[in-house]
């Protein structure tokens, strides 16, 4: 699968070649905020972890995985979009797709990442199986949430997350893909 270029953005599925872009965009304590509460990954971290994760996801057919986002201007690496199933690492629901984002801060505030994110939505909602999309983002994070209502995705719940240092009050958001269909990329 491609992803069409927008007028600004270019996509790629990443791959274990990308190791030094995944470190270079975790290792911003700004960027990973919300994500490891602003612990940077390590090398070994991205080569150790992140990658055999990235790998056990990645679908090139499907456009499931981390797609590369690079302003067309410079061919410079912005961040990525990700795609699975939800709940992929548990019970994966392949008729729901999970969408988010990370993306550097240098590119901030211009809207790349709703642009980036709705235009790998629509490409990858277009399977068939595919019924819903949805996001999740710490309840903080009113950037993310920002992008995800830009999507078209609905408030469904507030939960709480859990990770290595206790939980976090978290929301998911979600919509049919045939309501997602009707926005339009830039």
């Amino acid at each position: 699968m491609n992803i069409a270029r927008t007028t600004r953005l270019s996509f790629r599925l990443m791959d274990e070649n990308d190791a030094e872009l995944l470190y270079e965009l975790d290792n911003d304590p700004q960027v990973m905020k919300y994500l490891t509460r602003g612990k940077v990954s390590t090398m070994q971290t991205i080569k150790n972890t992140f990658i055999p994760r990235l790998n056990a996801f990645r679908n090139e057919q499907k456009g499931w995985g981390l797609w590369q986002v690079s302003v067309t201007d410079n061919n410079m690496f912005i961040g990525w979009v990700l795609v699975r199933p939800m709940g992929f690492f548990d019970k994966p629901d392949y008729s729901d797709l999970e969408i988010g984002s990370r993306f550097k801060r240098v590119s901030w505030g211009q809207g790349y990442a709703s642009e980036a994110a709705l235009s790998v939505a629509l490409a990858v909602s277009q399977h068939p199986e595919v019924k819903t999309l949805s996001a999740t983002a710490l309840k903080d994070n009113l950037a993310s949430i920002s992008v995800m209502k830009k999507l078209g995705l609905k408030f469904i719940k507030e939960y709480l997350h859990q990770d290595e240092h206790g939980e976090l009050p978290a929301v998911l958001y979600s919509c049919p893909k045939t309501e997602l269909t009707s926005l339009k990329r830039n």
